[in-house]
């Protein structure tokens, strides 16, 4: 048993040992050595992949482009693009830039949302300022059928229309309306619908067949993103960045860069509902359809454009128009936080965009039960401190029977040292004796290790819940804690931390083998190094758990006569 006890230790310390270095080479701006996640996607010839790929690729600043391409799929731009108009766009909650070419969204600020790193800066969701750091919103038309007629799309010139640019106070509603010359025989007019308070913009698309013949378009709505992937957060983890798809048949779809870079990525099959979003740490852009034309069948489609660009899209097929027609569709473009909540109420699905990893079925009643706390404290500082205490109450039996056989470890202790350095010279009858004295003394070596295994997945789940909840970025605590989601400036969190780990080995029983001795008390010292690195709010709900730990197994030592020895 105790060889068990030994090799566990030692692959836990291994590990620990591991990590800490993989997060002193991040830390330092370099590579992780081990659990590499901050390296942009190799990119392949473009390529695409799901139903009937072709969705045109994004234009570069400058670029020029590419050979003719098959019924279905838009040119790519082949001469230089023609002067066009940007709009600047302002509301409570965005600063818009929306080009002329194509209407596309080529700037979002959210001006609710700090940057991570420089605060005096908001977050910027879409850009297009650079290849490296693009991530754009396009839609156009598309010509399903051979016949040579291209139809106005990202690329095509759009004159935006007079009007306001700017949410004036008291205004609740802003649109800014683009269309089209005839091209191919259609008109595209879209209509962009800022709402006050809202970070779903209604986008209105209305293909008008100007022609005397009648046009079968498809409408296609495309989020185009670079694919590199923020730096590792802790362990190697971060949460997804990248493509994903939902479908009522095939329900969530995460997509990798990689796996399109490869041309293995796989796409829901065609459907009446559905969604497709590019998603990042915190924060998310998705095409939704909601209102007229929400039934609408519609192809999932994601390509490699090259140079580390990556594109996912939606393909709806429209109904045939007719010669002086105009067919309408509804789109909705949200761009903002992983409000699970609102997420939720949005569009079914939308709300698994927040990754919770592997323990999901966990972390969102954590979520669940820390949001009810914060609403009633009005603080998630103090929130986490509280659903630690919650948690504590759940699990009181479970360790109060982990402690008591420590505390039974402790008490027989001297009895055992005793022993091995009795039998010191004699391992196989020293280990008999060792087993003797646990039966009689009616103490399980391991009793005290398996009710705290079977808490490990909780306070995993926790991790990502604070990981994953834009609720927590920059959510301030106490005084010198100005960001739950951040490292403790001041590093006086682990600190604290490091004091109650080693108070906690002091009251635990002493293995009776000298280097699992040591070890025990070098652990908690290498684990203070590495807590350097986790977020605040994941500090203070170990420091808080530790805390209460203390209380439960002092109280328990004390009891049974066992404190101090």
């Amino acid at each position: 048993m105790n060889d068990i006890r030994r090799t566990i230790l030692w692959v836990i310390f291994g590990f620990s040992l591991v990590m800490l270095w993989d997060q002193w080479q991040v830390a330092n701006g370099r590579k992780a050595t081990f659990l590499p996640s901050s390296q942009p996607v190799a990119s392949a010839p473009a390529a695409s992949t799901g139903v009937g790929a072709g969705v045109p690729a994004p234009a570069t600043a400058g670029g020029t482009a590419g050979a003719p391409t098959p019924a279905g799929a838009v040119p790519t731009q082949s001469a230089p693009a023609a002067a066009r108009e940007q709009v600047s766009i302002t509301t409570d909650l965005f600063k818009a830039v929306i080009d002329g070419q194509g209407a596309t969204v080529d700037h979002l600020e959210l001006l609710q949302y700090e940057d991570q790193l420089d605060r005096s800066k908001h977050v910027v969701l879409l850009d297009n300022s650079s290849a490296a750091v693009r991530s754009i919103a396009q839609t156009g038309l598309i010509n399903p059928v051979d016949s040579g007629d291209r139809f106005p799309n990202h690329l095509t010139t759009m004159t935006p229309r007079p009007g306001p640019r700017d949410m004036a106070e008291g205004q609740n509603t802003l649109e800014v309306a683009f269309e089209s010359g005839p091209v191919g025989g259609l008109q595209y007019i879209k209509t962009y619908v800022f709402q006050r308070g809202d970070y779903a913009i209604n986008v209105r698309h209305e293909i008008r067949n100007v022609s005397d013949q009648a046009r079968d378009p498809q409408l296609y709505l495309q989020l185009t993103r670079h694919g590199t992937v923020a730096s590792s957060t802790m362990f190697g983890t971060n949460t997804f960045a990248g493509p994903a798809a939902y479908t009522n048949e095939k329900k969530f779809h995460k997509i990798d860069f990689s796996d399109i870079a490869k041309g293995k990525a796989e796409v829901p099959p065609a459907a009446t509902d559905g969604w497709v979003a590019m998603v990042q740490h915190y924060f998310v852009s998705a095409w939704l359809l909601r209102g007229e034309g929400s039934d609408l069948r519609r192809e999932f489609r994601v390509r490699n454009l090259g140079d580390n660009l990556y594109s996912v899209a939606m393909v709806l097929n429209l109904p045939e128009i007719a010669p002086g027609a105009t067919q309408v569709v509804n789109s909705t473009l949200f761009a903002g936080p992983q409000e699970e909540k609102k997420l939720e109420a949005m569009a079914p699905g939308l709300d698994l965009v927040k990754d919770y990893g592997i323990f999901t079925i966990i972390s969102k009643p954590l979520y669940w039960l820390l949001s009810k706390l914060h609403g009633i404290l009005g603080n998630w500082g103090w929130a986490i401190v509280a659903l630690v205490v919650v948690l504590k109450a759940a699990f009181y039996w479970l360790n109060a029977k982990a402690y008591a056989s420590m505390a039974k470890m402790k008490a027989v202790n001297p009895k055992v040292m005793e022993m091995r350095a009795r039998l010191k010279d004699k391992p196989q009858e020293m280990q008999q004796e060792m087993m003797r004295i646990y039966r009689e003394e009616k103490v399980n070596p391991m009793g005290g290790c398996f009710p705290i295994l079977i808490q490990i997945p909780v306070f995993i789940a926790l991790y990502w819940v604070l990981l994953s909840s834009v609720e927590m970025r920059h959510a301030p605590w106490i005084l010198w804690i100005q960001d739950l989601s951040a490292p403790d400036p001041w590093y006086i969190l682990p600190i604290v931390m490091t004091a109650t780990s080693l108070f906690q080995t002091w009251l635990n029983p002493t293995p009776p083998d000298p280097m699992q001795a040591k070890l025990m008390w070098i652990m908690p010292l290498a684990f203070s190094v590495m807590f350097i690195f986790f977020p605040a709010g994941l500090v203070l709900y170990w420091i808080t758990n530790n805390v209460l730990s203390i209380a439960q197994q002092w109280f328990i030592n004390k009891r049974l006569g066992v404190l101090g020895k």
